[in-house]
């Protein structure tokens, strides 16, 4: 019989990111301590609720060892919580890593590579979801063109996993949390 995962319960406060002015989300940083509990370093996906309002999400890493939470408006209303409130957190990684969005770019340009297209429906939904990040994560859209055409050579050449991408943002400073508004 699998082991259930534990729950990890935490208090958090609702940020306003510095960026995009005005936005209509908001986020949290989980505390250390909750953050060790997760089973990696990386983004992790997971079931929680947020002052008892259920939801699925993937926490992204900030950088320092934690990870964050983007809480879009209707999370935020539908928990009946406000930016500044702290708020209960419960959380569980997922036993099954849910299939990430592929954007229509990347989609296109594997459906035109069926060697890349084929390596991409073998790998897993972790692997799926490292792609695409290191797509997206670049800013200009020379670098995302760039990288789709870069991860469709070498995933028709085999490549399973994104080259020299450190999913934890660690060792390379490429992911953060947003900077919060004052």
């Amino acid at each position: 019989m699998p082991e259930l995962a534990e729950i990890i319960r935490f208090k958090a406060k609702l940020l306003r990111p510095a960026s995009p002015k005005g936005a209509a989300w908001s986020f949290l940083i989980l505390p250390a301590g909750a953050s060790a509990k997760l089973p990696t370093r990386s983004m992790a996906s997971v079931d929680g609720s947020i002052d008892g309002h259920a939801f699925r999400a993937t926490l992204e890493p900030d950088g320092e060892g934690s990870h964050w939470l983007k809480v879009p408006k209707a999370m935020r209303e539908t928990a009946h919580a406000q930016v500044g409130d702290t708020v209960a957190m419960e959380i569980t990684p997922v036993s099954v890593e849910p299939e990430p969005r592929v954007p229509a770019d990347v989609r296109k340009a594997l459906v035109a590579a069926p060697e890349a297209h084929a390596v991409w429906s073998d790998i897993t939904p972790v692997a799926r979801r490292d792609w695409i990040h290191w797509i997206t994560s670049g800013k200009k859209a020379e670098t995302r063109g760039r990288r789709i055409a870069t991860a469709c050579s070498m995933l028709a050449a085999g490549k399973r996993r994104a080259c020299c991408f450190d999913c934890s943002g660690m060792y390379s400073k490429s992911m953060k949390a947003p900077e919060a508004a004052e």
